[in-house]
């Protein structure tokens, strides 16, 4: 499986800035990958810088990016 459109692998992670429009608007992607993540029990390290969100999917315990992230990097596209 290669990696969805936009990610890019740096240090063993999978990684995608979304722009938007607005501060809310990002926060609102936050929010719905907050709830991916939760129903899926795989979290992301996020950074918001205004209306800047980059993602980072990685899986710790395995030191390297799996096919799990790069499944729910595939979700986090069909949010942003």
């Amino acid at each position: 499986m290669g990696n969805p459109p936009g990610w890019a692998e740096r240090e063993a992670a999978l990684e995608r800035d979304f722009q938007f429009g607005s501060f809310a608007e990002a926060m609102a992607f936050v929010n719905g990958l907050a709830e991916l993540a939760e129903r899926e029990n795989h979290h992301p390290d996020i950074t918001i810088r205004f209306s800047l969100v980059t993602v980072r999917w990685s899986t710790h315990t395995a030191g390297t990016v799996t096919d799990r992230d790069r499944q729910l990097a595939a979700l986090t596209n069909e949010l942003g």
